[in-house]
């Protein structure tokens, strides 16, 4: 993330920009989401203090990225669905360091509810981490 603290001016619009990737399959490979997955790693480190307020819309964009790696069918290759959970927990377990926790007390609910075991194990990481 070449703009450090200065992706702030732009935290709106790029905010629309993640949010379009992460909705859209772009095929087997998924650059395009493993690419706004980091992305939205490098926004959320650096501009932190702007993170809790845009958690509501974040949160539901990572879990239905979850939801959609895993249910979806098709010529994906395992690595890179595992690729797909495992930052997306990232970026969720980010979320829930910037917000004091919030992220793992609104998370509570869904573990009790989901019974898919990869949403649930990420998740859980998500819970346990510290």
């Amino acid at each position: 993330c070449r703009l450090g603290i200065l992706v702030v001016r732009h935290l709106k619009r790029l905010e629309r920009v993640i949010l379009g990737y992460l909705e859209v399959s772009d095929g087997p490979e998924e650059e395009a989401r493993l690419g706004i997955l980091e992305t939205l790693q490098c926004t959320i480190e650096h501009a932190w203090p702007r993170m809790p307020c845009r958690l509501p819309v974040l949160l539901k964009a990572l879990l239905r990225l979850l939801w959609d790696v895993h249910t979806e069918r098709g010529p994906k290759p395992e690595p890179v669905r595992a690729a797909l959970l495992q930052r997306a927990t990232q970026c969720l377990i980010l979320l829930d360091h910037c917000s004091q926790g919030q992220v793992k007390v609104l998370l509570e609910g869904v573990y009790s509810s989901c019974e898919e075991n990869r949403v649930r194990e990420c998740i859980r990481k998500v819970q346990e981490s510290t």
